[in-house]
């Protein structure tokens, strides 16, 4: 496993410096102080390998937003969800080039990744606790395209407009917070006891994607 870190940390240097048509597999292995062949001893491929960084820093993503729920269970509240995400996307150098890079490199990396029917299984019984817990509104057309949509939208707008780049990530997080807020969400909030209940069940969902995760990662 130690291995295997050292190689995706070469791997995630060289993805935020470089992007990802670039890099070849001997850069990583240079870089990381290893033969060439060894790599291959953890992924077969360039893709593989890339994968695993994905996941590893899904990981990460996963453990800063469900510790965070468990310290605040309001965070459930999808335009306090979506924020804190931002933010803490925009917090980690991997994950700002994977959601902001160059989409058509990435597009097969994204789309195909391992465990991605499980993540979408996942993300599915999210949106159905959230509605169910009355988080958000039951009448929005094709909600879950929606709100996928505008989420995006507040990724990638700063490679379409150079001006949204000016501002910092914390005004583009609360703009993002708003517009969901006063778009998806019902008038009345639930209560804390809902609150409560529906961030345990998320909890509970994403949870379950970290072994697997993991597992892949290291044994793929």
């Amino acid at each position: 496993m130690e291995r295997a870190d050292r190689i995706l940390d070469a791997a995630a240097a060289l993805l935020v410096r470089l992007g990802y048509r670039k890099v070849t597999i001997e850069d990583i292995a240079q870089r990381a102080g290893i033969g060439k062949g060894t790599v291959y001893l953890h992924w077969r491929t360039k893709q593989q390998l890339f994968d695993a960084l994905l996941l590893r820093e899904a990981i990460a993503y996963l453990e800063s937003l469900l510790a965070e729920l468990r310290r605040d269970p309001a965070t459930v509240l999808p335009h306090r969800l979506l924020s804190f995400s931002f933010v803490d996307v925009h917090g980690r150098p991997v994950l700002q080039t994977l959601v902001t890079g160059d989409t058509r490199a990435l597009q097969g990396l994204l789309a195909d990744r391992p465990l991605r029917s499980q993540e979408l299984l996942a993300t599915k019984r999210m949106f159905e606790l959230l509605v169910g817990h009355g988080l958000l509104r039951d009448d929005v057309p094709h909600l879950t395209y929606a709100m996928s949509a505008l989420n995006s939208g507040f990724y990638l707008v700063d490679a379409l407009d150079p001006q949204a780049a000016e501002l910092d990530v914390r005004a583009k997080a609360d703009a993002l917070a708003f517009v969901v807020r006063h778009a998806l969400e019902p008038a009345t909030p639930p209560g804390p006891e809902e609150l409560a209940q529906a961030a345990a069940e998320v909890i509970a969902v994403f949870e379950e994607l970290i072994p697997p995760y993991r597992q892949w990662i290291y044994q793929g």
